[in-house]
């Protein structure tokens, strides 16, 4: 078993930045692909993107892309979400997900976390 737990999540203005975590433990070595996903109230659980293990190659949805950085603490088993340049369309739970390679669907992760809200105000 993989138990994943966010945090960083918050209230932030239109043009802000936020910090997402994501840590893992347990059987990591068992997930070589760790995504965030989103899901605003009313919408389908979306994609935000995702980093490989051990080369950390990672894929951002077209949304976020220059916006959004991932990045990971191995010594920790933590990843990071940088999120930078928020806009009110970014409000929503995001949730770090962990499965056995780099996917952007989410029936291909295996292990989620309990979700963290992000709320960015106009």
């Amino acid at each position: 078993q993989v138990q994943l737990v966010e945090s960083g999540g918050g209230l932030v203005q239109a043009g802000g930045s936020l910090r997402l975590s994501c840590a893992a433990s347990g059987r990591t070595f068992s997930t070589n692909g760790m995504g965030w996903f989103r899901q605003a109230p009313g919408k389908e659980r979306e994609f935000v993107a995702a980093i490989s293990w051990p080369r950390s190659t990672t894929y951002y949805a077209d949304s976020v892309k220059g916006r959004f950085t991932l990045s990971r603490d191995n010594a920790k088993n933590t990843v990071y979400l940088q999120m930078n340049s928020l806009k009110p369309e970014d409000t929503a739970v995001y949730y770090c997900a962990a499965g056995p390679r780099l996917q952007i669907g989410a029936n291909e992760y295996n292990y989620w976390g309990q979700g963290t809200q992000v709320t960015v105000s106009s």
